[in-house]
């Protein structure tokens, strides 16, 4: 099965340095395949024959813990899970001058449709979809300071969820295509 880690906050701000290429090693060691990183944000696409995506995320975080000395949060998605955020988002969705888009990959202690309720969104302003394991939002830059994502840093449930724009988003989903024509 092909599976995506996402890791929140590192290489973030000079904080949490991490290695891509000592990632990749990590990953291999602790018994995932194919292993391929993109950019330095976390985002890692792999192999592995489970089905069971929290004790892969339980697993890559004990060996985050091990080899780097840090507490990092692990989101695992397999390419199914993957594949209804890709369907739910829009394709006029762009992260560019025009619009802001992003994908907001949840933890599955706040993984409802409920979340939706708790993040001051502004109808008049912002677009926002969920989807089962994520929320999916979007507003024109030019209105992006009045959106009521932007209170979201500040919210509790915001360190329950790892951030990706859309353009990343769109990139690890051709990785894990790539990925799963290999297997």
């Amino acid at each position: 099965m092909v599976y995506v880690a996402l890791l929140r906050g590192i290489n973030v701000g000079g904080n949490n340095k991490v290695n891509m290429k000592a990632l990749q090693t990590s990953f291999e060691r602790a018994g995932m395949s194919d292993v391929v990183t993109y950019i330095n944000s976390g985002n890692i696409v792999f192999g592995h024959d489970s089905t069971d995506a929290s004790a892969l995320a339980a697993t890559l975080e004990a060996v985050i813990a091990d080899d780097f000395g840090l507490k990092i949060r692990v989101v695992v998605r397999s390419i199914d899970e993957y594949a209804l955020v890709m369907d739910a988002l829009p394709p006029t969705w762009t992260n560019d001058k025009a619009m802001k888009s992003d994908v907001m990959f949840l933890w599955d202690e706040i993984d409802d449709q409920s979340i939706m309720g708790k993040l001051g969104i502004r109808p008049d302003i912002d677009s926002v979809i969920y989807v089962p394991g994520a929320v999916l939002w979007s507003v024109d830059r030019a209105n992006a300071t009045r959106s009521g994502m932007q209170r979201l840093p500040s919210s509790p449930i915001y360190k329950q969820m790892t951030i990706r724009n859309v353009n990343t988003t769109r990139k690890i989903y051709e990785l894990m295509l790539s990925g799963s024509r290999a297997s």
